[in-house]
């Protein structure tokens, strides 16, 4: 403190200086000067001078001055430099605290080409964040997911989106605890059953349809899109990514970019796949199905619904993710492509994935196998076990 003049009060050990008032909060000026109030007194032996507040600002007094001398000196209010310290301390303190706020950005952080973060930040920031952004993982107890379950099946939410949020509280501690940064969740988490594996296909009919919209619609970047991933069965991000140098025609294949497993991955580039590419325009771009000014597409949404609408297929096919269960449904029906060879195709990371179409290849054989009823004509040929096991 600089060697202002001291002015004493009327009240033991409460003085004041004249200071310049802080400035107006409007004007950002000040040609005031106010009183600011000081109070000494001793704490364990050890003599305490500080500040009181201001006479402008703070509203103080003498009198409240006194008071508050009081009240630290007996120990009720802590000193000045002890506020300080237990700022600090706890500054400290929650700069060390890994709540789920603070491990999500980590997480961001760590993992920057991550697919589906922004949908995790979306998710966070509706179900998760109120109850739990402040919270530690180690504080989270049966209660608290509970509750999140009431709240979130409450607004109707399907049981995958429930999944979803808990997914993230799961992933977040997890990798807290991985990182040394906290202790995780001190329980394991329900999840709520799911059954996501929808397989969606098209009768002939409605494939025919689909190919004579696509023949008549105006815009080739769509119907091509639409011709690829039913071609190929490739997702809707893998075509949105595929460049022009991903296509090998020398060696028949395709390189997909970024695929579901988290690898670059290749798939064989078949004659139908290998004519629409042929074919199709190249926009002077790399990518070969370009978004605006030649950049990474985003979406297709418009003309993927107006050509379902106009193919007359169900309202809850979606296109991208449908076509790719036509495409190995098809395969699968075939009887001529085992599911390992299908789970390949597919960029299955498990073959579990691919477990899904394994009744079709069932009904395939099961047909292929009943033609020997024909071939044997078993009504002229009948053998009686039975008889035969009498005798013997």
């Amino acid at each position: 403190m600089k060697n202002y003049a001291r002015h004493k009060t009327d009240y033991p050990g409460v003085w004041y200086i004249e200071g310049k008032a802080l400035p107006d909060k409007k004007t950002k000026e000040s040609t005031k000067t106010e009183k600011i109030y000081y109070i000494a007194y001793r704490k364990d032996g050890k003599l305490i001078e500080e500040k009181a507040g201001r006479q402008f600002e703070d509203r103080m007094t003498p009198a409240r001055a006194s008071q508050l001398r009081a009240r630290k000196k007996s120990g009720d209010v802590d000193s000045n430099s002890e506020k300080r310290a237990k700022r600090i301390s706890a500054k400290f303190a929650n700069d060390n605290r890994w709540t789920f706020r603070k491990l999500l950005d980590e997480y961001l952080v760590s993992r920057p080409d991550l697919k589906g973060s922004a949908n995790d930040v979306r998710r966070y920031k509706l179900y998760l964040e109120k109850d739990f952004g402040n919270m530690l993982p180690v504080e989270v107890s049966n209660f608290h997911i509970e509750k999140l379950r009431r709240r979130l099946a409450k607004k109707k939410l399907k049981p995958a989106t429930i999944r979803h949020a808990l997914e993230i509280l799961r992933r977040l501690s997890n990798f807290g605890t991985k990182r040394n940064l906290c202790s995780g969740i001190p329980f394991v988490i329900e999840m709520p059953q799911v059954n996501n594996l929808k397989t969606e296909d098209l009768t002939p009919e409605q494939l025919d349809r689909l190919f004579q919209v696509l023949d008549d619609y105006p815009d080739i970047q769509a119907t091509n899109m639409i011709r690829i991933a039913l071609f190929t069965g490739m997702r809707r991000g893998e075509i949105f990514s595929l460049k022009w140098s991903d296509i090998n025609f020398r060696r028949k294949i395709i390189k997909l970019r970024e695929p579901k497993g988290g690898q670059d991955k290749t798939i064989p580039l078949n004659e139908m796949a290998e004519q629409v590419f042929a074919t199709h325009p190249d926009n002077e771009s790399d990518f070969v199905f370009p978004g605006r000014e030649g950049k990474k597409r985003n979406n297709c949404n418009r003309p993927m619904k107006r050509i379902k609408e106009k193919a007359e297929l169900p309202k809850d096919f979606r296109m991208f993710h449908g076509l790719r269960h036509v495409f190995a449904s098809m395969l699968a029906s075939s009887g001529e492509v085992d599911l390992y060879t299908l789970q390949t195709l597919l960029t299955h990371k498990s073959p579990l994935m691919t477990q899904r179409y394994a009744h079709l290849r069932d009904e395939s054989l099961m047909q292929a196998s009943n033609v020997i009823k024909g071939l044997m004509k078993p009504e002229k040929t009948v053998i009686d076990f039975e008889h035969q096991s009498r005798s013997a």
